[in-house]
């Protein structure tokens, strides 16, 4: 994708996610009379007043705030509870999925899953494995737990430059 924060990688930022859903079709209900718009990503109309048209959100938003349009949304209680459900229910998913993050995962993997909400368990995640491995690092261990081999060691007597003559 051009513009992509991360142009070698699968990743994208909350905000290009945003971006990509913009373009998702939406039902809206004109409040004016408007022949067909023609844009570079498709024509859209014609808008009838008081009969539902499919466009995208990007527009559904900017007819919206200029008072031209609503959504068509049947039950807007109805469909913030049920995405309060199952926002709960796929952090829940994600909740016990990092129940099984042990020190020596290098991977988790996490079925069904949106890219959204990747974004927001990977700085987490990110932090929690890298705190494993550096307390999983050999330096941390006590003397103990290294193994009965103990490596001394080795002061550098390379080249030094002399020192100044006390006056």
């Amino acid at each position: 994708m051009a513009g992509q924060s991360d142009p070698g990688g699968s990743t994208f930022t909350a905000a290009e996610l945003e971006f990509l859903a913009e373009d998702e079709t939406v039902e809206i209900v004109p409040n004016m009379r408007m022949d067909t718009l023609d844009f570079i990503c498709g024509q859209y109309g014609p808008l009838r007043p008081q009969i539902t048209a499919q466009v995208p959100l990007w527009l559904a938003v900017a007819l919206k705030k200029r008072g031209n349009a609503r959504d068509d949304i049947p039950d807007v209680y109805l469909v913030r509870s049920l995405i309060e459900d199952i926002k709960d229910v796929r952090f829940h998913k994600i909740g016990t999925g990092m129940e099984k993050l042990t020190g020596r995962a290098s991977a988790i993997v996490l079925k069904h899953i949106s890219a959204m909400e990747v974004n927001i368990v990977r700085p987490f995640t990110a932090r929690a494995l890298e705190t494993f491995y550096k307390l999983d690092s050999p330096e941390m261990l006590p003397d103990s737990e290294r193994g009965a081999v103990k490596h001394s060691q080795v002061a550098d007597h390379g080249q030094r430059r002399p020192l100044r003559p006390n006056r």
